[in-house]
């Protein structure tokens, strides 16, 4: 098995299907279904189980996971010591963050990038997903979860605190909500239990179980949003909603915090790029 053929593997094994594998790849579904075939036929054995609801690797299939990996991880090894030793300021720098914290700084830090590296090109990518520095899936991330691989450097960038808000017109009509009753009598804006399980019990430190949930979302400025359009009371960030015209703060006085970090993988620290695209994030934050 080659690299090439071990890569279009590992994305039908971890997406599940031809169209999912492909989109990850980056090349047409008809090529991934017949690399497979060919892999399959060389191979002599059976990799996948063709199913209604996708591929399901064989037996056969779950071993050749192990050795498919060992291959992913050397290749990957090698393009990251290589860009590590990059001393170019031009080439691609992929950035993935949440989508509230793109359009708090890092969409900025990036244009300042641009000004001073116009041959840096980035693909900022805004998802609630943990994306893989160590598969090469992006080279920067701004999370709010320090990471625990001996592999990856991290920086603390920031604390942020987060409060409860809801429009006038909301509060008007409920009334301002008791702390203690589990926000009896409202409606509550809340991140789907996959991105945020602790919404499932409380917002701000504060119980919601006689809470109505109005809608839940995947994404931050949809939180924001739906808050804004006065759907109930919602957790947000308070360097965001402090200023919203739109929100009035409940409990001021109230608040829970969460950390940001700036996260690399260790063999990009020497490439140009990479290092340069870093310290436009954390010139974001002069103070620290």
């Amino acid at each position: 098995m080659d690299w090439d053929n071990a890569r279009i593997f590992l994305a039908i094994y971890r997406k599940g299907t031809l169209r999912a594998a492909a989109g990850l790849l980056d090349i047409d579904q008809a090529t991934v279904g017949r690399r497979l075939n060919a892999l399959e036929k060389s191979l002599g054995a059976r990799l996948f189980l063709r199913t209604p609801s996708g591929y399901l690797a064989t037996p056969a299939g779950e071993l050749a996971v192990t050795a498919a990996e060992l291959m992913e991880q050397a290749a990957l090894q090698f393009q990251r010591e290589m860009q590590g030793i990059d001393n170019r300021l031009s080439g691609i720098v992929r950035v993935t963050t949440s989508d509230t914290m793109a359009a708090a700084f890092v969409l900025d830090a990036m244009q300042r990038l641009h000004v001073q590296h116009p041959e840096i090109r980035i693909v900022l990518s805004a998802s609630t997903e943990i994306t893989s520095l160590t598969r090469r899936e992006a080279d920067l991330a701004v999370r709010t979860l320090k990471p625990t691989s001996p592999d990856l450097i991290s920086r603390h960038l920031i604390r942020r605190s987060m409060g409860l808000y809801a429009t006038p017109a909301y509060l008007a009509e409920r009334g301002m909500p008791v702390a203690g009753n589990g926000l009896s009598g409202h409606d509550i804006v809340r991140y789907q239990a996959s991105v945020a399980p602790r919404h499932q019990e409380k917002l701000c430190l504060e119980p919601i179980h006689n809470a109505r949930a109005a809608i839940e979302v995947n994404s931050g400025l949809l939180l924001i949003d739906a808050a804004r359009k006065g759907m109930g009371v919602a957790e947000l960030p308070c360097h965001m909603a402090d200023g919203d015209p739109a929100l009035t703060r409940i409990w001021p006085e109230r608040a829970d915090h969460y950390d940001v970090w700036l996260v690399m993988h260790s063999d990009l620290s020497r490439s140009a790029r990479v290092r340069a695209a870093a310290d436009a994030i954390i010139a974001s934050f002069p103070d620290k």
